[in-house]
């Protein structure tokens, strides 16, 4: 393992294995506490795609919240599932599904495209070209406000879905679906997320879905895996401190390290970057 190597892991502290009951448990506990942190909140908000990743966040804020519920006798606490589709989406039946296997205590279907066209519309105007990738992440953003207006009005708090595969690529939006309040599945790799799934009872098509941000339109649906260059179970094996081929450890390295800002706070002068 190369110093690099054993950095990232512990930074992103995944562990080699994991007892799959365990860090479920470990997973509510944490949402709990977090709640009883801050008792003015009532909500736990987060979107719903219909893959692997928001849907087990989703179910384990479901449990949460209806655990919150039994143990104060507070009925305000609830868990609200949004859909955020930009027009018609593909897989929409996979969101629908995965709320249903979440079991929601409330579910919000909002339609990002106007907003998205708008303003896509309003920078063009200026003069401002926004290409298909940019306004993929307009799309995020857009969703990300989204959730926390609903939170806003809900006494709510937004639950992040990213997970540590995500975290060492920087394979999220900045501000967008790497915005959040709290996460329950950072130190998480992609493998270790599927098996919580599993022993949770999803529907297997969920959690074997192929893993898409599906933000460009030039590229829908678009597998997580082209656009990294490397594979999830190349990333598993490297963030559990497995040996990989050569090449794959370089990628992953590569894009860890050129996406380093995404995992800090906004850059002040008393941080080292800019020295």
């Amino acid at each position: 393992m190369t110093n690099l190597q054993e950095k990232i892991i512990k930074e992103l502290h995944v562990l080699p294995e994991i007892d799959v009951q365990q860090e479920i448990r470990k997973s509510v506990d944490f949402l709990k506490a977090y709640l009883h942190k801050h008792p003015f909140l009532k909500t736990l908000v987060l979107g719903i795609s219909g893959g692997q990743d928001s849907t087990l966040g989703g179910k384990l804020s479901q449990i949460a919240l209806t655990e919150m519920r039994e143990e104060t006798g507070d009925t305000e606490y609830g868990f609200i599932a949004v859909r955020l589709p930009y027009g018609e989406q593909t897989d929409e039946q996979d969101a629908i599904d995965a709320i249903d296997f979440i079991g929601a205590d409330e579910s919000v279907r909002v339609n990002i495209k106007s907003a998205t066209d708008g303003i896509v519309i309003a920078l063009e105007e200026t003069g401002v070209e926004i290409n298909d990738f940019v306004k993929g992440n307009i799309k995020a953003r857009q969703r990300m406000i989204a959730q926390y207006a609903i939170a806003g009005m809900y006494q709510g708090a937004v639950v992040g879905s990213d997970h540590a595969a995500e975290s060492v690529t920087g394979f999220y939006t900045k501000y967008g679906d790497g915005g959040s309040d709290i996460n329950p599945l950072v130190r998480l790799n992609k493998r270790q997320g599927r098996a919580m799934l599993q022993a949770l009872g999803a529907p297997e098509h969920l959690y074997l879905k192929i893993p898409t941000a599906d933000l460009e339109d030039n590229k829908p649906g678009l597998a997580d895996e082209v656009a990294l260059g490397v594979t999830y179970d190349e990333i598993d094996d490297y963030l559990e401190g497995k040996a990989i081929d050569p090449a794959a450890a370089r990628q992953i390295e590569s894009w860890y390290l050129k996406t380093e800002h995404k995992r800090h706070l906004p850059i002040t002068i008393f941080d080292d970057f800019w020295k």
